[in-house]
Order: structure tokens, then sequence, then C-alpha cells
């Protein structure tokens, strides 16, 4: 009833279920490895504008797009208009040609709260200035040649409810969808979700409403639906080492067998592997382990032993072994 396609700008997708953009989580072996899973969008990890600015090698390795077969929103942060409008076009140019012909939609954030971001008044910060929000999305659509998008929070604390107004703003300047986490920036990701100011704004704008937070499971999914009337939502930490919760909530999906979370385990780490080298890619794949068995029998131990392995075979072996381990006493 609620999935379907969703047009952002000239942008279609075939459904209306969307991976969010985790900073540090959602890298382009995560990608590659979900994108097999039903969702209809996923989102870059966020780059720095200006440092797409200062030509920055290591933020353009950053959003890597090879092998990306869905549509994908390139995230940018930043709260320079300016500069924010110089990245685009140099994203645009010859140079990012291999990545930008995969990009489908940019993406500005202005919801990220973590100190490292704020405190340069990025992220959720620029909710407090509603005048530089202005300015930025009328820049950013200006230059674009791809829709452009928001991802906010409803507002930086509880005496900065402003997300209404951020979405007509960004409407006004052409923005073509907006993303919004029902929480302020203050309560991180922390007390309930507000479904009402995600209504609010379905109810004061056109454009694609996108709602975002606590969706756990499909019931979540309706209920985001069914209370806000939004036309897509956006999965983060229910996605975490869950890969299903995409088809279960589409409609089609099933538990994974023990096999079945063992073999995308191992393919996350070839992928890891291979585009960031043995240790660092094993030491990166830590935390992704340790949510591919949160719930299962033993975690805490398979967790300390993965923890302390830096070879990629011996990894797989203690894996391996994990598993049929798992099997054997179920």
């Amino acid at each position: 009833m609620y999935i379907k396609p969703l047009e952002i700008g000239n942008v279609e997708l075939k459904n209306n279920i969307i991976l969010a953009p985790m900073a540090g989580i959602t890298d382009l072996p995560f990608r590659i490895i979900y994108q097999n899973f039903g969702m209809g969008l996923q989102y870059s990890e966020m780059a720095s504008a200006k440092a797409i600015c200062y030509k920055d090698e290591k933020t353009k390795k950053l959003v890597n797009m090879d092998g990306q077969t869905i549509p994908i929103a390139l995230q940018l942060f930043g709260s320079d208009s300016e500069i924010i409008g110089e990245a685009i076009q140099i994203i645009q140019s010859k140079e990012w040609e291999d990545i930008y012909s995969k990009v489908s939609i940019i993406d500005i954030n202005m919801g990220c709260p973590a100190p490292k971001v704020t405190k340069n008044g990025d992220g959720s910060s620029l909710l407090k200035d509603l005048n530089l929000i202005q300015k930025i999305t009328e820049r950013a659509v200006r230059v674009s040649q791809k829709p452009v998008t928001i991802k906010i929070r409803k507002g930086y604390d509880k005496n900065n409810i402003v997300a209404v107004e951020v979405a007509k703003i960004a409407e006004s300047t052409g923005v073509s969808a907006v993303a919004i986490h029902g929480r302020t920036r203050d309560e991180f990701f922390t007390g309930e979700v507000d479904l009402d100011i995600i209504k609010q704004i379905k109810n004061a704008a056109k454009i694609p409403i996108i709602g975002n937070g606590n969706i756990f499971c499909k019931e979540d999914a309706e209920k985001m639906f069914q209370t806000t009337g939004c036309d897509g939502i956006m999965i983060g930490r229910g996605a975490l080492g869950n890969p299903w919760i995409f088809p279960r909530i589409v409609g089609s999906g099933l538990d994974p067998t023990a096999n079945e979370r063992l073999s995308i385990i191992l393919k996350h780490i070839d992928l890891s592997v291979q585009y960031k080298g043995e240790l660092t890619g094993i030491k990166e794949m830590r935390k992704q382990i340790a949510w591919y068995v949160k719930g299962l029998k033993d975690a805490s131990k398979i967790r300390d032993k993965v923890n302390k392995i830096e070879d990629k075979e011996e990894l797989e072996g203690c894996l391996i072994e994990y598993f049929r381990t798992l099997c054997i006493n179920m």
C-alpha cells in the first residue's frame, strides 16, 4: 500500500525505501553489499564541500562509486553557499566524470548532530540560521545539473523547532525533496521520534518528504507512512548488520538463515579488504561484524575474537567456525 515509485526532480526511484547516509559506516563496500536488497536510493558518506574545493584526494576517494548500480545521492556538508556552489561545479567537471556519471542527486546535509561537524557551523548548526539555509539552497539549485535535496532535523534544540520553515524555504528555492529526522540536534538518537513534525512538513510542502528515525522493522515503517503521510522513508541504524530489513519492508523478505548471513559477511569482508587494504579493511569491518551477529548466540564472544584479528584468512576461518557451531546448536 505504501511502497511505490518515488520521483525526486527528474529522477524516478523504483521505490520509496531509502538507505540513510551514516558517516564512517555507509562506505562503498557497505553500499555495494546493500544495493542488492531492494532499496530505491542510497547516499554517499558526507563529503566536505571545502575539501572538494581544495581538491583533497581523500575526499574524492570517500565518495568513490565504482560498482554502484542503483541511484545514489552524493551528500555534501558545509556552511558557505559559495563554497558549496563551487564544490558542485567541481563535481560536475571532467575531472570528476567517473564519479559524477553515477550521481543521481546532490544532497546537502543540514542534520548531522556530530560535534566535530556542528562546531564549524555545518550540519544541524545550519538550522539556527534560516537566511543561510536559503542562500545555500538557492546557490546549490542554481549551479546543479541534478536535483538537489536536503536532509534536516526538526530543529537544533527544543527552543529552535524550524523544520516546517526550512521545508518551505527549500521548496521555494527549488529543492526537489526534504528528508527529515524527527528529533532535534540535542536529542541525537535518544527519545521518541516526533512523527507530528514530519506530518506538519508533509502538509506544508508539495515536494516529496522523506521520514527518518527509529525505523527498525516493517511495523515501524508502516507507522511512519500512516501517521505522517510522508512520501518515502529513510532507514539508518535499523539497517546496521541488517540489509534484510529492506526486502522485509517491501514485502518479499524473510529472516536470513545462518548460512545466508555468513555469506553476506564474507562478501563484505572481501570488498572492504579490496578497497581499503587488509589491515584497514579488517579493522573497519569489526563494527560491521558486531552488527551482523547482534542477537545471535555467543555474539559477545565472537566480537571479542574478531577484535583481535588482523588477518583476512584468520578472520574468515573464525567466522566460518562460529556459524558452523551456531548451526549445530540451533
